[in-house]
C-alpha cells in the first residue's frame, strides 16, 4: 500500500512560478494521499517584513458549528488587536478562506513572543511564520488547495509538498504536513514514514518548552528540527542527528530560507528520487513527480540509507 507522497525542489539560479511548480508536482502524486494537501514556498525576503499563516477554526467547524462564522469575526478581531498591541503593522491582510487567513507584517520585535502571543487566542494556530515562507495546507488535492490559495501565481526560489494519506490521525488542517518548525522563521518539514519512538520523543521536547499543536507523528521531525538548531546546530548536524535519535522508517525533506535538506533512516523504506541539475534540484516519492516540471529525458538516483543531502539556493 502506499502511504503519503512528498515533494521538494530548489532553484539555483533566481526565482521562478514555484507555486505552479510544486502544484504540478503534487498533482501527479494525488494518488499516494488524497486526504490532505500541503505546501511550503519560499520567496523574497524584506528586512523586518513577516508573512503570518494561520486558521482560526478547522474547515469541518464550518458545518458542525452554526455559530462558527460569528466566532471566527470575534477572533480575528482579536488577532487585529493583538497585532496592534504589539506593536506589529498589518501590510496587508487576506482571507483565502472562512477559516484561513494571510498576514503580511512589519515587525522589528521579538517573533517568538508573537507568536505565541497570537495562539493564546482560542481556535487560533499560526501555521507558519516568517520572511520567505508561506505556508499553506487544507483538505483535498493539490489542484484544489492550489487553486484555494492561489499558489499558481506564486513566484519564489524553493519549495516542499506533501500529498497525506491519514492512517494515525485526523483528517484535518491540524494534522496535514507540512509542519512549521515553531518558533523559527522559515523553517518547515515533510515525511513519508512512522516514527516508533514519537511519545517518548515528544515529551523529551516537551520538557524542554516546546509546543506540539497535532497528534500528528511527523510534528517531532519539525519541532526536533527547531530544537536543534536553537541549539547552534546546522541543518546538516540536525539531519545526522536524527537518523541515531529517531526510531521507525522515515524519509523528509526539511527547507529554510536558503536550503533543502533531505534525510533517510537506516532501512531506506520509504522512497526518494533525486534529480540534479546545474540549475535545479527536485526530489519527490516518485519519478513522476519529476517528470511533471522536467518534461524531457533525464537522469535521476535514489538517494541510499541514512544519507543526508543539503542544497543551497
Amino acid at each position: 500500500m502506499t502511504m503519503c507522497g512528498i515533494a521538494g525542489l530548489i532553484h539555483r539560479d533566481g526565482a521562478t512560478g514555484v507555486g505552479k511548480e510544486m502544484t504540478a508536482m503534487l498533482k501527479s502524486l494525488k494518488h499516494r494521499g488524497p486526504d490532505s494537501t500541503g505546501f511550503a514556498v519560499y520567496g523574497t525576503s524584506t528586512a523586518n517584513e513577516y508573512v503570518m499563516r494561520l486558521k482560526l477554526a478547522e474547515q469541518e467547524d464550518l458545518t458542525k458549528d452554526h455559530r462558527i462564522r460569528e466566532k471566527i469575526r470575534q477572533r480575528r478581531a482579536e488577532v487585529d488587536n493583538r497585532l496592534a498591541e504589539l506593536g506589529a503593522e498589518t501590510i496587508e491582510a487576506e482571507e483565502p478562506t472562512p477559516y484561513a487567513f494571510r498576514y503580511r507584517l512589519r515587525y522589528s520585535g521579538d517573533t517568538r513572543r508573537l507568536a505565541t502571543e497570537i495562539e493564546q487566542i482560542e481556535g487560533a494556530e499560526v501555521l507558519s511564520f516568517g520572511s520567505a515562507l508561506e505556508l499553506i495546507k487544507d483538505l483535498g488535492d493539490a489542484t484544489r488547495v492550489s487553486e484555494q490559495y492561489g499558489l499558481g501565481s506564486f513566484r519564489g526560489t524553493h519549495g516542499i509538498g506533501h500529498t497525506r494519506m491519514a492512517t494515525e490521525s485526523d483528517v484535518d488542517i491540524r494534522s496535514a504536513h507540512p509542519y512549521w518548525a515553531y518558533p523559527y522563521d522559515d523553517i518547515a518539514v515533510v515525511h513519508n514514514g512512522q516514527i516508533t519512538n514519537y511519545w517518548i520523543m515528544r515529551r523529551e521536547m516537551e520538557r524542554l518548552g516546546h509546543r506540539f499543536m497535532s497528534n500528528c507523528d511527523s510534528e517531532l521531525l519539525a519541532v526536533y528540527t527547531a530544537n536543534n538548531l536553537e541549539q547552534g546546530a546546522t541543518l546538516e548536524d540536525s539531519l545526522k542527528s536524527s537518523i541515531k535519535d529517531i526510531d521507525g522508517v522515515f524519509t523528509y525533506l526539511v527547507a529554510t530560507d536558503s536550503e533543502l535538506g533531505m534525510a533517510k533512516d537506516t532501512m531506506a523504506a520509504k522512497p526518494m528520487v533525486l534529480f540534479e541539475s546545474d540549475e535545479l534540484v527536485a526530489l519527490a516519492s516518485e519519478e513522476v513527480a519529476i517528470r511533471a516540471i522536467v518534461p524531457r529525458e533525464i537522469d535521476t538516483s535514489d538517494p541510499y540509507d541514512e544519507e543526508v543531502r543539503v542544497w543551497q539556493r
